[in-house]
């Protein structure tokens, strides 16, 4: 598995610290320029002021729900692609909930298997335009 080709933004948004700062390492170590938020309210403010790529989004979080985020950030800032990850059982209802609101998203189960979070993230980062070197 290649790195990162070039300095992708990358926002992480769980409400468990330990993960989110686990997975901004690991991102950060192969290139990726990385935030945090452990709220949709932060990340919602993070991503209108940094303008990340890609926001990996726990669909469980406190307040608004990863999916309501997930849907804001692909209303307001189409640029920046969502992969939502989900501790629970992942039914087509979560899917349907979204597509019943003209949305589809990636959804990974966690505990995500590392290679399989960073195969699907690169995947949705090469979709998008290269960021200028």
């Amino acid at each position: 598995m290649s790195d990162a080709p070039s300095p992708y933004k990358v926002l992480i948004v769980d409400d468990e610290h330990a993960i989110s700062d686990s997975l901004a390492r690991i991102f950060v170590l192969r290139g990726y320029l990385v935030k945090t938020a452990y709220s949709a309210e932060q990340a919602i403010e993070i991503v209108a002021a940094w303008g990340p790529a890609l926001a990996i989004v726990d669909v469980v979080l406190p307040n608004m729900n990863g999916i309501d985020l997930a849907i804001l950030l692909r209303e307001h800032y189409p640029s920046c692609n969502v992969l939502l990850v989900s501790g629970q059982l992942i039914t087509s209802d979560l899917a349907d909930e979204a597509a019943q609101r003209g949305h589809t998203f990636d959804i990974l189960a966690k505990p995500v298997p590392l290679p399989d979070l960073l195969e699907t993230a690169a995947a949705l980062l090469d979709a998008t335009v290269k960021p200028d070197a």
